[in-house]
Parts: structure tokens; C-alpha cells; sequence
């Protein structure tokens, strides 16, 4: 019997570019059926790119697109999400020109400064974005209560953009509500990214799954290792799963690859992401929901 890799990927093969152009144009019921999976995360970046000034780090090698749509193929995925690297700064550039080059298969979520006008962003819209991120890590809270910020999230809203948050989780009881308040919607990375001595005790997860009753709010079951070195991160996800799908249901768990692993080089790879995906997911019907019916929905594919 074939293994779902192959299956996927000989699926993905007999729809061809053509299959995938449909998607963008055709009902949504033929185009969930024509999708094999979503990644909806991961980076695209090459040395040499202009570098933000406030950083943690840079990585000292290549991760061209080419690299990605090869591991999408490997892996029998149709389509993915690009996330822009938080080194890049606001310099969108780079994720655009990916973009454009396969315009039916990626989606992008860019990193944007709250003054950026509307005409930016509408047309940023036309290229393949469809939400915001805010990379907290290392950085201050922004003051989303601020006029600028509150202007930003109208212009979101207006546009159907999702926020996208990557942050420790005991800051998330401060950044939820003011995020939910002004009508956007909100994708949490790394299941919250709960403290590790603490797992789902932290405070901060449980401010999370009891956001998940706004149903605005979905989390990336993506990078496990992040929240937790010696298999401690991959407990914690392993343990969240059950939590996460009574708080906020299948319908807002998406699942991302968080290629090329940045900083995990050394020891985590696709293929590694890849089979901890059927360790969380190991349902049939629960892998269609979240790699394909709910990001289609979510990263506008339909």
C-alpha cells in the first residue's frame, strides 16, 4: 500500500501547474479537492540581502525558493505560505519577487512599519499577502492602543489581513485582547510558545486556548523545538494537541514546516518536521483539516 508521501506526491505530479493555476480561480470545493497540503510556514532568504539594524542574528547561508518548492515537492505538498524573515526588516522585496514566481502556489505574510500607507498595502494585497507579523522575540511589546497602530489595524482589517504573532506566551494576555479588539484576526506561531519549565502550566497558554472562544484566534502546530531543547519542545506539543483542539477546534490549527529551521540547522530538517506532523496528527481526517480545508481558507488559496 502506498505511504501518504507517495501518494501525495503522485497526486501532485498528475495535477500539474495547470490544476494549480485553477486554484486561485475556481470554486473553493474544487479547489480544496485539487490541494494536497499546505506549509504554512517557512522562510526564503539568500546572503548578501539588506539587513534590518535591529536583529538577533543573520544566517550565513542560502535559502532560495528553488530549495522550497523542491521540499514542498518532495514532501507532496501543493502549496505553502512564505513568512518574512524577521533579519530583513521591513525590505518585503525579496518575499515578493518569490511570490510572483508562483503566484497560484505560495502566499506571503509580510513584516510591515504601522505607518505604511494604504496604497502599499493594497498593493502588496495584489501580490500574494495576506497578513502582518509581528516578531516579538527580543523586542518590546508595540503599543497597540496607539493611534498609529490603531490606524495599522483598521487598514488590516479593511483588507482581510491577518496578525500574525510570534512571542513568548506569557506576553500574549497583553497582546490578544488589544489585537481582537480592533476586529483582525490572529495567528499565534509554535503553539504559543509556552515557557518550557513551565509547558501547558504557563499562564500564557491558558490565555490562549480561552482566546480560542473569540474563534479569531488559530495557532501554527509548527517549530516544536523552539519551546524546548533534549525533546522537551516536542513533549510539550505532543501534550498541547488535545488542549488546543477543545479550545479552539480543528478549524483554527494549521500546521507549518518552519523551514529552514533557522538556528536548528544542525539537527532538525523538513523530513523531521514532516513525520512529528503524523506524531501530532495521526487522524486522516484530521490531517485534510489542518493542512488543507483550513489553511486554504485562512492563507486565502480559495
Amino acid at each position: 500500500m502506498p505511504t501518504r508521501r507517495a501518494f501525495n506526491t503522485g497526486l501532485l505530479a498528475m495535477l500539474g501547474s495547470t490544476a494549480l493555476a485553477g486554484c486561485a480561480t475556481n470554486g473553493t470545493r474544487e479547489s480544496t479537492a485539487r490541494m494536497t497540503g499546505i506549509d504554512t510556514h517557512a522562510h526564503v532568504f539568500e546572503r548578501g540581502l539588506p539587513l534590518a539594524n535591529a536583529r538577533r542574528y543573520a544566517p550565513g547561508y542560502d535559502a532560495p525558493l528553488s530549495a522550497y518548492l523542491a521540499q514542498l515537492d518532495a514532501h507532496g505538498l501543493s502549496n505553502g505560505v512564505l513568512i518574512q524573515p524577521s533579519f530583513l526588516g521591513t525590505d518585503n522585496s525579496y518575499l515578493l519577487a518569490a511570490l510572483r514566481q508562483a503566484p497560484q502556489r505560495l502566499r506571503g505574510v509580510a513584516v510591515i512599519d504601522p505607518t505604511a500607507p494604504e496604497t502599499l498595502l493594497a498593493q502588496m494585497r495584489t501580490e500574494g499577502i495576506v497578513g502582518i507579523r509581528l516578531n516579538l522575540i527580543g523586542a518590546p511589546d508595540p503599543q497597540l492602543k496607539s493611534p498609529v497602530w490603531q490606524t495599522a489595524l483598521a487598514r488590516l482589517h479593511a483588507l482581510g489581513w491577518h496578525v500574525e504573532l510570534h512571542v513568548e506566551a506569557r506576553r500574549l494576555p497583553t497582546l490578544l485582547p488589544p489585537l481582537l479588539e480592533a476586529q483582525v484576526n490572529v495567528v499565534v506561531d509554535h503553539f504559543g510558545r509556552p515557557e518550557p519549565a513551565l509547558g501547558l502550566d504557563d499562564p500564557g497558554f491558558g490565555a490562549l486556548l480561552a482566546a480560542g472562544r473569540t474563534r479569531r484566534v488559530w495557532v501554527k502546530i509548527s517549530g516544536a523545538y523552539r519551546n524546548g531543547d533534549n525533546g522537551r519542545g516536542e513533549a510539550i506539543a505532543i501534550a498541547a494537541m488535545p488542549r488546543l483542539k477543545d479550545s479552539l477546534g480543528l478549524d483554527r490549527l494549521v500546521w507549518g514546516s518552519d523551514w529552514p529551521h533557522t538556528q536548528y540547522e544542525s539537527r532538525i530538517n523538513y523530513d523531521k518536521m514532516w513525520a512529528f506532523g503524523d506524531v501530532l496528527l495521526p487522524n486522516a481526517a484530521d490531517r485534510k483539516q489542518v493542512l488543507v480545508d483550513t489553511p486554504a481558507q485562512l492563507f486565502r488559496f480559495v
